[in-house]
């Protein structure tokens, strides 16, 4: 069987993370990618070298596109990219708020000229707004949405440990270019369509920022615990081993009280009889928890644990993970050789993905040219 979206064509003015994200997302699906690129390559090429020579985050991703080499200033490679265009599904890219435009690359105007491309601009703040001029960075938007400061120990705001800003913004683009593409279907036409980091972070602070608002209170920094659940958080094991644990109805609370804890009366105990009361006796509560675990082994917790339905997990780094069972790997070809990845999260039925390779600066570039005559 055919992948989902082959036959569709991506052309992408991208560059760092967000935009690519969604487009390799669409490569993986059978999408062709054309990359655009500066005669320099994009910068995320040079972030480091450490996959094999290559830069793991442009091997993450950037497999499955071909790269071609535009300087869109000069009205040669200019006409090149707007004759490729008329005939692409998908045009998606993360310049500067009106760079794109000034270039000559407006999204409206590119969808009069092709009524059924779908355009897709990505920005840090939107196109409108104080903020729209200013320079967003992952960190910078971790920052202004408020989610470092709800990160992170009691003492200290901290940074998520992966670029979620741009992740999540690429995941929305990608979820808006599939309903487009259905709505397509049904209307023969395109749509252009708008995402910004901070947008998307904003969604995804949506539960503190109603604490916030309804309260007056934003949920605290608790490290490894759960701003408003308890227990749900990390206790240390004897031997110094960590596990969390997570409590999610009264039923468990009591099933953990009798046969993790072995202290059956303590699900009665008045300050602790419901989730609210826990979270208002935290640190009392953690104390006596502890002071069981401290005294037991990670094996026989972990027995307790699973014999009483209780979730958990153990808090692992990242050599860990590198070494987990559940842990699925493929592999792509990059140009300096082969790296493993993590496979794909969704897997289908009765189907394995080949991720395709990532490309070389402007290999592919000739081709295109040759493809749309212009004369190399």
């Amino acid at each position: 069987m055919g992948l989902a979206l082959e036959g569709v064509l991506v052309v992408a003015l991208e560059q760092a993370v967000a935009a690519p994200f969604c487009t390799s997302r669409l490569a993986d699906a059978g999408a062709r990618v054309i990359k655009v690129e500066r005669p320099e390559g994009d910068f995320a090429r040079s972030y480091d070298h450490v996959a094999d020579g290559e830069s793991a985050y442009f091997v993450w991703v950037n497999r499955g596109k071909e790269s071609l080499c535009l300087n869109i200033k000069d009205p040669r490679d200019a006409d090149l990219l707007k004759r490729i265009l008329c005939e692409a599904d998908i045009f998606i890219q993360n310049f500067a708020p009106g760079a794109a435009a000034r270039a000559g690359f407006d999204a409206d105007e590119l969808r009069r000229a092709n009524p059924r491309l779908i355009t897709v601009d990505i920005t840090g703040y939107g196109a409108s707004g104080p903020y729209r001029d200013m320079k967003a960075y992952d960190l910078l938007v971790q920052c202004e949405s408020g989610l470092a400061s709800i990160t992170g120990a009691p003492d200290q705001p901290g940074r998520v440990g992966v670029s979620v800003c741009d992740i999540a913004c690429g995941m929305y683009a990608h979820a808006g270019i599939l309903e487009a593409l259905i709505e397509r279907q049904r209307t023969g036409l395109g749509k252009g369509l708008a995402v910004s980091l901070f947008d998307a972070l904003a969604d995804w602070m949506t539960v503190p920022l109603l604490h916030q608002q309804y309260t007056g209170v934003a949920p605290p920094r608790v490290g490894l615990n759960h701003p408003s659940i308890a227990p749900y958080g990390a206790y240390t094991c004897k031997d110094g081993a960590q596990l969390v644990i997570a409590i999610q109805n009264e039923r468990e609370w009591v099933s953990f009280c009798d046969d993790v804890l072995e202290h059956p009366t303590l699900a009665d105990e008045a300050q602790y009889r419901t989730n609210v009361a826990r979270c208002a006796n935290r640190a009392a509560l953690d104390r006596k928890i502890n002071n069981v675990f401290s005294d037991v082994t990670p094996p026989e917790l972990q027995r307790r644990l699973l014999d009483a339905k209780i979730a958990f997990g153990a808090v692992n780094s990242v050599a860990d993970l590198a070494q987990h069972p559940q842990l699925r790997r493929t592999s792509v070809v990059t140009p300096s050789g082969i790296v493993d990845l993590v496979a794909p999260p969704v897997t289908v039925s009765g189907e394995q993905l080949a991720l395709r390779a990532v490309p070389g600066l402007g290999e592919h570039t000739d081709a295109i040219r040759r493809e749309y005559h212009d004369d190399i």
